[in-house]
């Protein structure tokens, strides 16, 4: 019996602890590095809102905080994901901890001189933002590698864990050195850790992986990634389900300082309440999830996520005290984790190795261009119905998008296999071929029993989008004019280096995919492969 559309395929009685990734010593080790990056980021958040209400009383300001804090992650999301899938993962990892740790110096520097302006914070908070765009897509791309295939939900799980320890933790410590000693030890404690967090990843010894090509160049790498993306139906559904519950649920942590500040005796400790609660109803229901999945398809678990994150912010927004406002938060914390958990083990599924830290940059890249784009436009509506009534504008908003995207049929749908399968053998040419030379155009020739033209053409569509994937920089297929049943598919790669890289990047879903296309061929021997490079005519 198949189960229904999107349902997890894990009985029960083969769930996985969701501490099994921890007894694996190297997922430990960073998982306990990403824990202390995120106390850190957590930390600065709330330094960093709460210090801009004591700069100025406007909620665009202080909304502006979380859109300055994300908003690099949009801007240089993308190239820190090819930076991560060309250069050691390990060094790039430690970088972004170095980074973090520099701006927040910083940040303590320009306090102790009692330099501090409300544009200065945001462009500081811009800097720390910098460094979370660096970071998360290296960690998403690490992941997959650490745990095999059946773990990797239960890992990102702990990933949400972390986020929501740190969501409790980070808080918490920030509001005690806030209301003791000053907002600038908050800043010089995220230094201390940042460093720290630096130094354990030396630790790590990653094993560097040997290939003969050139390791390929940044604008190329950028481009692949982007294509990769934009031709995956999976990753599509992904970042358009991701956007519309960022806009949702973003207006909730954007305008949080401001419903803490009109409670009772409301302050700094008020805030660290209501975050702290969003993080514990998120942490107890990482425990739950495993079993979730089996229980409920993939599609309730995010439409029903949505709905209920929708009516926990509205409730948060007219809650007359703190009391009130906390289950309203462990709900929101408990359907974030659940809805941005399903779609993130979604996107990894969905994403080979060589291209993943790219494509989950992008996926972050779209979360965090909705949080920004969120934070920036519910701030703005704040300041002119009140927060309670922008939670309800979120909320229908997003509830309106969310019957939008259900018509669009937009439901993520399961993953390929992405295992590597080294079954085809690399061309070796008839002369001197360098690397660098290029570009490179490849032909197929195939005759086909012309009564299955339109299957022919429904599994070319599917060709043309793998190649493109690949790297292809064009593709077509061409009918002759002469012969009904005979056809030319050509695509071209940007070097021989690149066209090398099919060979290394070819998966178990690629070769099914060329069997299926390959079995439209009716002649005796296979299709026949022509490769061209391109003849330079400088004198």
């Amino acid at each position: 019996m198949q189960p229904p559309s999107g349902q997890e395929t894990i009985s029960p009685e083969v769930v996985p602890s969701a501490w099994d990734p921890l007894r694996r010593p190297v997922f430990r080790l960073l998982w306990g590095t990403w824990l202390t990056a995120n106390i850190c980021m957590w930390m600065h958040e709330v330094a960093a809102a709460w210090l801009m209400t004591t700069l100025t009383t406007s909620p665009v300001m202080v909304a502006l905080v979380q859109s300055a804090s994300v908003l690099p992650v949009v801007l240089f999301g993308l190239p820190s994901g090819a930076l991560a899938d060309i250069l050691n993962r390990r060094r790039w990892f430690m970088f972004t901890q170095f980074w973090v740790a520099a701006n927040a110096l910083i940040l303590c520097a320009v306090l102790a001189a009692d330099a501090m302006t409300a544009p200065l914070l945001l462009a500081l908070t811009f800097g720390n933002g910098i460094g979370l765009a660096m970071r998360w897509p290296v960690y998403a791309a690490i992941v997959p590698e650490l745990v095999p295939r059946v773990e990797l939900p239960t890992a990102v799980a702990l990933n949400g864990i972390a986020m929501n320890t740190s969501r409790i933790v980070g808080p918490v410590v920030a509001g005690v050195l806030i209301a003791s000693l000053g907002t600038v030890y908050v800043f010089l404690l995220n230094a201390a850790l940042s460093l720290a967090a630096g130094f354990v990843i030396m630790r790590w010894r990653l094993e560097p992986k040997a290939s003969v090509l050139p390791g390929e160049r940044f604008i190329g790498a950028m481009r692949v990634g982007f294509q990769y993306v934009a031709q995956s139906p999976l990753m599509r559904a992904v970042l358009l389900r991701i956007a519309i519950f960022f806009l949702q649920s973003t207006a909730l942590l954007a305008l949080l300082p401001l419903v803490a500040k009109r409670m009772p005796d409301g302050g700094a400790w008020v805030y660290t309440v209501l975050l702290a609660s969003m993080g514990l109803g998120a942490i107890a229901t990482a425990f739950w999830l495993p079993r979730l999945r089996v229980m409920i398809t993939r599609d309730r678990l995010l439409r029903d996520g949505a709905l209920l994150q929708a009516l926990a912010m509205v409730a948060v927004g007219f809650s007359p005290n703190v009391w009130s406002a906390v289950p309203a938060m462990l709900l929101a914390g408990a359907t974030w984790l659940a809805v941005v958990n399903t779609l993130t083990v979604a996107s990894m599924l969905s994403l080979p190795d060589w291209v993943r830290a790219r494509g989950m940059s992008i996926y972050m890249m779209t979360m965090m261009g909705a949080t920004s784009v969120s934070a920036a436009v519910w701030g703005q509506v704040a300041s002119w119905i009140d927060v309670p009534w922008t939670f309800v504008a979120a909320a229908a908003a997003g509830i309106a998008l969310l019957l939008m995207a259900g018509r669009l049929h937009t439901t993520p749908a399961e993953g390929q296999d992405l295992t590597p399968a080294r079954i085809l053998k690399e061309p070796v040419p008839a002369f001197p071929v360098e690397h660098q030379m290029g570009p490179v155009m490849v032909t197929v020739d195939y005759r086909i029993d012309p009564a299955r033209a339109a299957e022919f053409s429904g599994v070319m569509r599917e060709s043309r989008a793998n190649r493109l994937q690949m790297g292809a920089l064009s593709w077509g297929l061409f009918h002759d004019t002469s012969e009904s049943g005979h056809y030319i598919e050509y695509f071209l790669d940007e070097s021989w280096a690149d066209h090398l890289r099919r060979f290394d990047r070819f998966t178990a879903a690629d070769a099914d995919l060329r069997e299926r296309r390959y079995a439209f061929h009716v002649g005796a021997e296979a299709p026949k492969v022509t490769r061209y490079i391109a003849e330079s005519l400088r004198e």
